[in-house]
């Protein structure tokens, strides 16, 4: 068993084949994952989970009261019913999936879906069970200012939209690079000078 990572295998599907690009993607456990394996169930099983890869839903960040109290985070999961529609889609995807011959054999039952549920059976199950997959909307704008807050940028590898396809040392440093650019532009200076008299490793300016 140590010798898994338990996310074994994984894909990213089109919930139509007129699209573009996938909207869908799929991570298949070799155990049973409920709610990030919070909560645990016993026996053997495996999980096919599906997500959307590009939600339409909104969440919001605000201010309890001060920076020092914990803030409000409101996710707003499934609030634009566009996201939903698709996991209904995506668990219809998945169902093939694991119907096929070979995942068939190893027989089992669903825990919280079933065979011949109707879609709207199927809202409510997925509406009471769906989570985050952690990844969301990027926090900065293109000159890696946080929105809505004035005067502070983050500069590291965690404004990187996507991951890129090797090592993100060389990409960090161009990101620092351009955060300079940003900063001289703002003050007027050029980036040399700011490089000069900015902390070494600041984050946010």
């Amino acid at each position: 068993m140590l010798t898994s990572n338990v996310a074994e295998a994984g894909g990213l599907l089109k919930s139509r084949p007129t699209l573009d690009r996938p909207d869908l993607q799929l991570h298949f456990c070799t155990t049973l994952v409920d709610d990030h394996n919070r909560h645990m169930h016993w026996g053997h099983g495996y999980s096919l989970h599906v997500c959307v890869l590009r939600p339409h839903s909104r969440g919001s960040i605000t201010l309890a009261s001060d920076a020092r109290v914990t803030p409000v985070i409101d996710p707003a999961f499934l609030s634009d019913p566009r996201d939903l529609d698709l996991l209904v889609e995506g668990v219809h995807l998945s169902r093939r999936i694991l119907d096929a011959p070979s995942l068939a054999l190893c027989g089992g039952r669903e825990l919280y879906t079933r065979p011949g549920q109707t879609d709207a059976e199927l809202r409510a199950t997925i509406a009471e069970h769906a989570d985050t997959i952690y990844h969301e909307r990027a926090v900065v704008d293109a000159q890696l200012r946080v929105r809505a807050v004035t005067g502070l940028r983050v500069v590291d590898a965690s404004v990187m939209p996507t991951l890129i396809g090797g090592n993100t040392n060389a990409l960090t440093v161009m990101i620092g690079e351009r955060a300079a650019d940003f900063i001289a532009a703002t003050r007027g200076e050029s980036a040399s000078s700011v490089i000069a008299d900015e902390p070494a490793g600041a984050a946010a300016k």
